[in-house]
């Protein structure tokens, strides 16, 4: 958890006079009210606030130390318990991918190869790049199709599972191509604040995806399973177009350590806790806080509406953000913690629902960089898109969810599309080859 001495990062607040204000946003919440009722989305709104006291007492207790930490070889060896706790929590670090002598060599690797390109990889903030719009280094494709990353990113999908696919043929891992990070110290950065991923308006105005979370409107959100892949499979988070949004489905999010990051070097900062906090999320816009500020934590107190049409945190084109204010219940600055330390090779993961950030201070000393490395399972949709993404990797060219970067291919040391992809067939098949 932030400690005494930390300061809360200067993100924007959420208001409504800052939000984006659509008439069709008061439709998409009468549409949920009239399919589930005032009375069952009110009753998941007591019932979550309610959770949400026990959830968050126990995060600002133990602040990092909620997350787990796991060795590589454990994560294959644990019991049903086990395993219950790392859903339960939703994020987890796994270490030893690799021995930290590759981790390093990919990663000298890798920044020599942007050295010798930095007047043609442009990147994020534009004046300065540091995350990066390269999708087919050396580097990342071995840390994509490495046989123990790809055994690893099964038994994370093998998490999950589909009413539908009782033998959990989805956790087939396949390969979704993803920016990497070469951080310096002492640049602030303040572009990715509080937020959740996979979609932010879709959540609530895509059939299919507003399906995922029928227990949650119905007023029975202990019922949810954030684990449950039978319906999500078919949402679409990008049914708003937008750069923030995948066409893919990642049921793990995650960062595979090229150096090391500790606390207030450039890392992660993660909610852990996924179940109650989206079930959250999803029913704040159908209630407006009391005007008595100190009753904001007193959820019978918020009044029911849906005339309203801001939608707190979302912008059609982004992701869904986060603020205190805006989520009061969240106790964003107490229970939004640091990730413990990691050296390279290790690995983070959280839940595609999951609120993150990004630390705006990197106080370290040396660079701190990660690829960009999630557990993507085989779908329908998921291996459309991987299809047509096997031709930008066979092109050099940036992916469909990535548009606007160079041309990899005419790159100085370029690795080509030959020998990067390891594992075999395996790896072969997850980067979208029929083999």
């Amino acid at each position: 958890m932030p400690s005494p001495s930390d300061e809360w990062p200067d993100w924007p607040e959420l208001t409504a006079e800052t939000g984006e204000l659509d008439p069709e946003n008061v439709k998409i919440k009468k549409d949920i009210v009239a399919l589930y009722g005032e009375a069952a989305l009110r009753k998941s709104w007591l019932a979550v606030c309610d959770r949400l006291k026990s959830l968050t007492d126990d995060i600002a207790t133990k602040g990092t130390r909620t997350i787990p930490e796991l060795a590589y070889d454990d994560i294959f060896k644990l019991g049903d318990e086990e395993k219950q706790r790392l859903r339960d929590v939703g994020c987890f670090i796994v270490r030893g991918l690799v021995p930290e002598k590759d981790a390093n060599d990919w990663f000298e690797d890798l920044n020599t190869y942007v050295q010798e390109n930095k007047e043609s990889v442009s990147g994020w903030p534009a004046e300065a790049p540091f995350l990066l719009s390269l999708y087919w280094s050396r580097t990342q494709m071995e840390a994509r199709t490495h046989p123990r990353a790809m055994a690893l990113h099964r038994a994370l999908n093998e998490m999950w599972h589909d009413d539908e696919d009782a033998g959990k043929s989805f956790a087939e891992p396949l390969v979704y191509a993803d920016a990497c990070r070469i951080r310096p110290p002492g640049v602030p950065f303040r572009g990715l604040g509080p937020h959740i991923d996979a979609g932010s308006l879709a959540r609530w105005a895509d059939p299919d995806y507003r399906s995922v979370y029928e227990k949650i409107w119905s007023g029975s959100p202990d019922e949810y399973d954030p684990y449950d892949l039978t319906i999500r499979k078919n949402a679409n988070p990008a049914l708003f177009p937008g750069n923030s949004h995948s066409h893919v489905l990642r049921l793990w999010q995650g960062w595979t350590a090229l150096t090391s990051a500790g606390v207030h070097e450039g890392s992660l900062m993660l909610l852990p806790e996924v179940k109650t906090s989206i079930a959250y999320v999803l029913l704040r816009p159908f209630f407006k806080p009391p005007v008595n500020k100190d009753d904001i934590l007193d959820a019978e107190k918020w009044t029911f509406d849906a005339e309203d049409p801001w939608f707190p945190g979302v912008w059609k084109i982004d992701s869904q953000a986060l603020s205190p204010g805006a989520f009061p219940h969240l106790r964003l600055k107490e229970c939004l913690v640091h990730i413990p330390k990691v050296n390279p090779g290790d690995t983070v993961w959280w839940h595609c629902d999951m609120c993150h950030a990004v630390e705006i201070e990197h106080r370290g000393d040396g660079f701190s960089s990660v690829a960009y490395v999630a557990a993507t399972p085989t779908t329908k949709i998921n291996s459309a898109y991987v299809k047509r993404q096997l031709e930008a990797f066979l092109s050099g060219t940036s992916p469909e969810d990535f548009p606007g970067g160079c041309n990899e291919s005419a790159l100085k040391g370029y690795p080509g599309n030959s020998t990067t992809i390891l594992n075999g067939d395996i790896g072969r098949k997850a980067i979208g080859f029929t083999v």
